[in-house]
């Protein structure tokens, strides 16, 4: 068994223009004096990392790592959340995605999503010069806007939704396994890929791909009502990355799962900082460590009421407590009969 990588801190919520929030170094340094160890970098912002380049430049890739190793960090994933996004997009949110993409392509689809595409392979050779055994993504989603069968479905429309989706991420996939690095999709409403069920679906559709993996938040889980511990042991041998993130399902007479278009503080399923909701997270980390889980332990704030900079600082010391320094030796090995 291994013990779990961590902690490490997603940067994409506390990524804004002002110190130290504005650049790769000062949001290094804020984060190694938390006690963070790794730091989960978005790939869409070149402030913090320019992708191009970084598929490109082994210099490049080497400068950055060296310098987070001076300040005791290590990269733990690139994320393409926002650009994977792009590579399926309903028309129904086309409005609503657009300003995920490079201006030049904007108003137009196919542009957009042959860019989300040159994105995520950009990402694998980066993440491979970057030395990374994973990436963080979204699957985007053609058949979210009928998740609920009323009206009813046609007959084959979510097939074929499926069908299309594979066909679009095949080749990326394909790409991701060259380089030697697993893609992660983050399991979550919005996109085609949701929960078990779905995964299982895509998967089905990609031959089992080996490299069709899964970001594991048990957050999205709590909201959809799903058996979040269940889902490790069903899913455990394609987890490849994992956001810490907790949240909180409080139903009542007025509003449930739907959550009634109320703002996230007024919903009955709504994320909260670590320690503040109901993930039993013991749990999941004696699972992870069960089932020798490779990857790091990554926080993602995301929480209704809280400020972020309490949240961030909070987490390090929750994710580093709840870490089991795994055991090289049976505990009843005193007791063996020679």
């Amino acid at each position: 068994m291994r013990t779990i990588k961590g902690p490490g801190i997603f940067l994409a919520q506390f990524i804004g223009n002002d110190a130290p929030f504005n650049s790769l170094d000062a949001i290094a340094d804020w984060a190694a004096g938390l006690g963070y160890k790794g730091l989960q970098i978005p790939s869409n912002d070149p402030r913090f990392l320019d992708l191009a380049k970084a598929a490109d430049s082994q210099d490049y890739c080497d400068e950055i790592a060296g310098k987070l190793a001076d300040k005791g960090l290590s990269i733990t994933e690139l994320s393409t959340h926002l650009q994977g996004q792009l590579v399926a997009v309903h028309p129904a949110y086309d409005t609503l995605f657009d300003g995920f993409a490079a201006p030049e392509v904007r108003g137009r689809p196919d542009a957009r999503q042959q860019w989300a595409v040159a994105q995520l392979k950009l990402a694998a050779r980066a993440s491979r010069r970057l030395g990374l055994a994973a990436h963080a993504t979204f699957s985007g989603a053609l058949a979210w806007p009928y998740f609920y069968p009323w009206p009813q479905r046609p007959a084959g429309m979510i097939e074929e939704a499926f069908d299309e989706l594979a066909r679009r991420w095949r080749p990326i996939l394909d790409a991701f396994d060259e380089n030697g690095v697993d893609l992660s999709f983050e399991i979550h409403p919005g996109e085609d890929l949701h929960d078990g069920a779905t995964f299982e679906m895509f998967l089905d559709r990609v031959d089992h791909h080996p490299r069709a993996n899964i970001l594991y938040d048990p957050s999205h889980f709590v909201l959809q009502q799903l058996d979040y511990l269940a889902f490790l042991d069903i899913y455990h041998a394609r987890v490849k990355s994992f956001h810490v993130k907790d949240a909180e399902f409080r139903p009542s007479g007025r509003v449930g799962v739907y959550g009634g278009y109320q703002s996230w503080v007024d919903r009955p399923g709504r994320f909260r900082s670590l320690g503040d909701g109901q993930v039993d997270f013991k749990q999941i980390f004696s699972k992870m460590a069960q089932y020798d889980y490779p990857g790091w332990a990554v926080l993602e704030w995301e929480c209704a009421l809280k400020h972020p900079q309490e949240g961030a600082a909070e987490g390090a010391p929750f994710i580093a407590s709840h870490i089991i320094p795994v055991t090289d030796r049976a505990f009843d090995d005193f007791a063996k009969g020679g």
